[in-house]
């Protein structure tokens, strides 16, 4: 069970202002124009907890043909229709406590700004491309590999290296909607945004993810880290953050992209309420060419809480160990 109490953000903020001390010069944004909020050193201002949850699809369904944008009409009835499939995957036949007691789902029940029918907005059907021939035969093969076996269970044959395409969310390393890139899924759309003359902090609520981006305009190193490798510039009142050397294939939406991922977010204050994030997925060894989705989210005054996850790695010896045991009995009879 992943107990949730409240986060002590004090590590973090001490980290964040022992950056802030750093003698580099940051950069200024182009323009300042009134209407955007700003920080005490002349930044848009996108500090806060912000809640990305949206019943908006990341790919757009296949019966709305190329339809981009529901009328109100139209509008009502979608809801209606995701808000009954969510709640088929939140409610469980009674007696049955189902996976996490079901509490704390929060999908969300409306589609957040535009009326759009995907969060993706380019390619304009709505969708993501198609994956390259040598991904299909990857994941045709993996899928062969793995047939019969359920998702959070280690792949045969190589229990300690491959714990299985979820053995990350399985070991709370990575996982769920928190990317990056960002996608809303189930439960904690939020995050946190931190800033400082010369860093930006994103804290994710799922999985305690923590991304301290420095705006300085050095170069991206090399050492791969989990979440990649962050650098952040301002255009014009707009954020950009740009990643790549992701350690390991990171999960967005239920697709899964490649450690050569090149990632671009965009996050743009639009007013006190809202912000608009946009990200652009760049992955020549996954899909026939980039793609890019747009949410919005909206300023949420609870604080973040925390994700202890660690059923994974308490059980991770039985997870191992049965594992074994499957493999030593798959061989056994296939000797026969």
């Amino acid at each position: 069970m992943r107990h949730r109490f409240l986060l002590s953000l004090s590590a973090t903020a001490v980290a964040l202002a022992a950056l802030a001390t750093v003698s580099i010069t940051a950069q200024a944004p182009k323009s300042h124009a009134r209407s955007v909020q700003r920080t005490a050193w002349g930044a848009p201002d996108l500090q806060g907890v912000w809640d990305f949850r949206t019943i908006t699809p990341l790919e757009r369904p296949k019966d709305l043909g190329g339809k981009t944008v529901l009328s109100d009409v139209e509008a009502v009835d979608f809801e209606k229709r995701q808000n009954i499939r969510n709640d088929r995957e939140t409610n469980v036949p009674k007696g049955n406590v189902g996976d996490y007691n079901q509490f704390w789902y929060d999908w969300g029940t409306r589609m957040l700004g535009a009326k759009r029918t995907s969060l993706i907005t380019d390619p304009p059907d709505g969708r993501i491309p198609p994956l390259i021939v040598e991904a299909q035969k990857q994941r045709d093969a993996l899928t062969e590999k793995r047939r019969g076996i359920e998702a959070d269970m280690p792949t045969p044959g190589g229990f300690v290296q491959d714990l299985g395409p979820g053995g990350l969310r399985v070991r709370c390393i990575l996982g769920f909607n928190s990317g990056p890139p960002m996608t809303p899924s189930a439960y904690n759309n939020n995050v946190q945004i931190f800033q400082t003359p010369t860093h930006v902090g994103l804290l994710n609520e799922m999985v305690h993810n923590a991304r301290i981006v420095p705006l300085d305009g050095r170069p991206h190193g090399k050492l791969r880290q989990w979440v990649g490798d962050s650098r952040g510039r301002w255009d014009g009142n707009t954020l950009v953050v740009d990643t790549v050397n992701f350690k390991e294939p990171p999960l967005a939406g239920g697709t899964t992209m490649s450690e050569n991922m090149h990632l671009v977010e965009r996050f743009t204050r639009l007013d006190a309420d809202t912000l608009l994030y946009e990200f652009t997925v760049d992955d020549p060894r996954t899909w026939t060419k980039p793609w890019t989705a747009q949410m919005y989210m909206v300023r949420n005054p609870e604080p973040i809480y925390e994700y202890a996850c660690h059923e994974g790695n308490y059980g991770l010896y039985n997870i191992l160990s049965g594992a074994l045991k499957r493999d030593e009995a798959a061989a056994k009879k296939g000797s026969r």
